[in-house]
């Protein structure tokens, strides 16, 4: 029977997820994104050529791998239009090969700019590309959907509906300027030809292939503690991170995921407001962003940089009953004298075990056993505090500089002393 398999962040996003997917794509009939937008940024770094994307699936750049954007996912228009151009200019073609749902809720030029009038009275942190916003309407049942694009005279009729809504809230609440209807309407027809070539019914897509026992490779975007249910509410996302959903994102029984792969960093980062217990501000957190490169692939903003919190990322494998941990980042650790780990919280303040740093490369690094033995000993207790097998090692940005880590660490067995975290 074919594997099929889930990828998701473990921390707030960020953790390396589409080097990881591009990664593993080679072995699998079909990439499926389930949730997010494009305020995903995921990179893949190639033969040294770095390639970020918002929307497609990091499967995209394998030329014989489907790649299906779920029902979960809310969909611009204008960013897929960008992103399948800048693609097709690189040579990567779409022929065939890519599925967006007829059940994608549209974000449309009015939820953008409620999302960004609302974020700077707020100041929840977003990215100001109108997620929140089509989500809400998605929850409340007023969306305009990928399909409705097919008739013309029913996309008119919930535009206008939904626009009109818009600019009450926009001129009456936000004293913003509102939008012109015919002006939305008009942009919305404009990208048709997306509609005649990729829109489909994925979830019947997903059903034949999972009874033809094709192996499809499930790919999440953002990170568990973003969840809109189970992350540092109210600072989140507004979509399920965390694996139930992808049931939701695809219509999927959980039964047919065989392997759960959660990512995380060897540290932690983030972006955007809300709490980060091991944030760091003084020399470390410098030396982490600069070595790790840490700005948003989506916003280029930077990024909160902070000790791996694995109080948090206990809770994190069990929400998302992750089977294999991917580590992250690994050779960002590689110049540090100490290197801390939070293993508790006390007084809301983080309890530390500090490690010697191994002060040597292991950048491109393809084995365990080639490891400094400080860093193995780093990674062998993330394994057994959290209680779940690392079994990927990342030591670069690159395609193939990953370690396999399936039969070499021994997995934790001994539990007994471990508790579940109440919150993160």
């Amino acid at each position: 029977m074919a594997s099929n398999t889930l990828i998701l962040g473990l921390q707030w996003g960020d953790e390396g997820k589409g080097k990881i997917v591009d990664a593993l794509s080679q072995e699998v009939h079909a990439v499926c994104r389930f949730q997010g937008g494009h305020n995903a940024g995921h990179t893949i770094k190639v033969n040294g050529k770095q390639t970020v994307l918002h929307l497609t699936p990091s499967g995209i750049l394998h030329p014989n791998v489907n790649c299906v954007i779920g029902n979960g996912v809310v969909l611009s228009l204008e960013a897929l239009d960008v992103e399948i151009k800048e693609l097709e200019e690189a040579g990567v073609s779409f022929k065939d090969r890519f599925f967006v749902s007829s059940g994608c809720a549209l974000i449309l030029p009015s939820h953008i700019s409620i999302d960004k009038v609302r974020d700077k009275k707020e100041s929840i942190g977003t990215t100001g590309r109108g997620i929140g916003p089509s989500y809400e309407d998605k929850i409340a049942r007023r969306a305009v959907r990928f399909g409705d694009i097919g008739n013309e005279k029913l996309l008119r009729d919930k535009i206008s509906l939904l626009v009109s809504y818009h600019n009450r809230l926009l001129v009456e609440l936000y004293d913003a300027k509102p939008h012109d209807i015919e002006e939305v309407i008009s942009e919305v027809m404009s990208y048709k030809y997306l509609y005649d070539s990729y829109c489909s019914d994925t979830q019947g897509l997903v059903y034949d292939w999972v009874k033809e026992e094709k192996p499809l490779l499930f790919e999440g975007a953002q990170g568990t503690l973003l969840d809109i249910d189970h992350g540092t509410y109210p600072y989140v996302t507004s979509s399920s991170t965390t694996a139930g959903g992808v049931s939701t994102g695809l219509g999927l029984g959980p039964k047919y995921i065989d392997k759960i792969i959660g990512i995380s960093k060897a540290y932690c980062t983030r972006v955007g407001e809300g709490p980060f217990i091991t944030e760091l501000f003084d020399d470390n957190a410098k030396m982490l962003a600069e070595k790790g490169h840490e700005f948003g692939a989506t916003t280029g903003r930077p990024r909160r940089c902070g000790w791996l919190d694995l109080f948090a990322l206990k809770k994190a494998v069990f929400t998302n009953s992750v089977t294999d941990i991917c580590l992250t980042k690994l050779d960002v650790m590689d110049e540090f004298k100490s290197i801390d780990v939070c293993i508790d919280y006390r007084d809301n303040l983080p309890v530390y075990k500090t490690f010697e740093g191994w002060q040597s490369a292991t950048v491109g690094t393809t084995n365990f056993e080639d490891l400094p033995t400080k860093a193995q000993e780093y990674i062998n207790f993330i394994e057994n505090y959290v209680g779940c097998s690392i079994s990927y090692v990342s030591t670069g940005p690159s395609r193939d500089q990953t370690i396999c880590l399936l039969y070499t660490s021994p997995s934790p067995r001994d539990l007994s002393t471990s508790r579940m975290p109440s919150s993160a």
